[in-house]
């Protein structure tokens, strides 16, 4: 019988570079527990594109698979070509808020139109973490970061919701404080045909915690479990009452033509 074990899927002599507390650990171990539950011994089956930021680093290196780091925003359109180049690979994305929201958004929008069979995994933690907690596309109204001492005067975005009536395949959103569905989250995005995306509420506690008196992860797990709406209550209750929390679930899940199966059908025409 096999055993599930994250080294099996790490180079080995590398050490991961994330602060202590940070919320991309169990986000490497969910997507890999994932990978195992789906028959994946190795990674060979895979290719991974990145960015820049913290996120960007869960893969590349450190990943045992053939990875692509790009330019800050750009994993988007980098894995579009790869899986039209490849189409029997699963090419997974990883980048943070400030890269796929923000620098990269314009890109997001536009896989998500086109249906493009990847799948995107959006790691928020609400501030561009890596170069020292200024605020992101997603920082929520009010909260302080480096660049807003008296609190983010801008709404959030809501990348779920966006690329859901975009027409994204699959997407969803859960934090690090529901591992088992998070699990079940990259199974149903690595299955999907077309553009998959899940978005994962994690914690950094060095850069955003203790600006918002949330003293390292343990407080902020708290933070995002005492917050935390399911989208089927949330649609009852109206999203005006449940502006400011963490609205979690599968947004959506469908079938639909992707990119390549549309420009096989034009080229077949005539």
């Amino acid at each position: 019988m096999r055993e599930f074990s994250v080294k099996n899927y790490l180079r080995s002599g590398l050490k991961l570079p994330f602060c202590p507390g940070c919320g991309a650990y169990t986000i490497i171990d969910c997507f890999l527990k994932a990978v195992f539950n789906l028959g994946y011994n190795d990674l060979r089956k895979f290719v991974f594109c990145s960015g820049i930021g913290c996120s960007a680093w869960i893969p590349s290196p450190y990943f045992n698979a053939d990875s692509i780091h790009t330019p800050h925003g750009r994993a988007i359109p980098v894995a579009t070509a790869v899986k039209l180049i490849r189409p029997e690979l699963n090419v997974v994305v990883f980048g943070g808020d400030g890269d796929i929201a923000g620098i990269g958004g314009n890109h997001l929008i536009h896989a998500a139109r086109r249906n493009v069979d990847i799948t995107v995994i959006m790691v928020n933690n609400m501030v561009y973490g890596m170069t020292g907690g200024q605020v992101a596309p997603t920082t929520p109204l009010g909260y302080k970061t480096t660049t807003t001492p008296k609190g983010c005067f801008e709404y959030p975005i809501d990348a779920v919701k966006l690329v859901s009536v975009l027409g994204a395949s699959y997407a969803a959103r859960w934090t690090t404080a529901h591992k088992k569905e998070l699990i079940k989250a990259f199974e149903e995005a690595i299955e999907s045909k077309g553009f998959s995306f899940v978005e994962v509420i994690s914690q950094c506690p060095t850069n955003f915690g203790r600006r918002i008196n949330l003293r390292g992860s343990a407080e902020m797990l708290k933070w995002f479990k005492e917050n935390s709406v399911s989208l089927e209550e949330a649609e009852k209750l109206g999203w005006d009452k449940v502006e400011g929390k963490f609205v979690v679930g599968v947004f959506a899940r469908k079938r639909r033509p992707t990119l390549a199966e549309n420009m096989r059908r034009a080229a077949s025409v005539g």
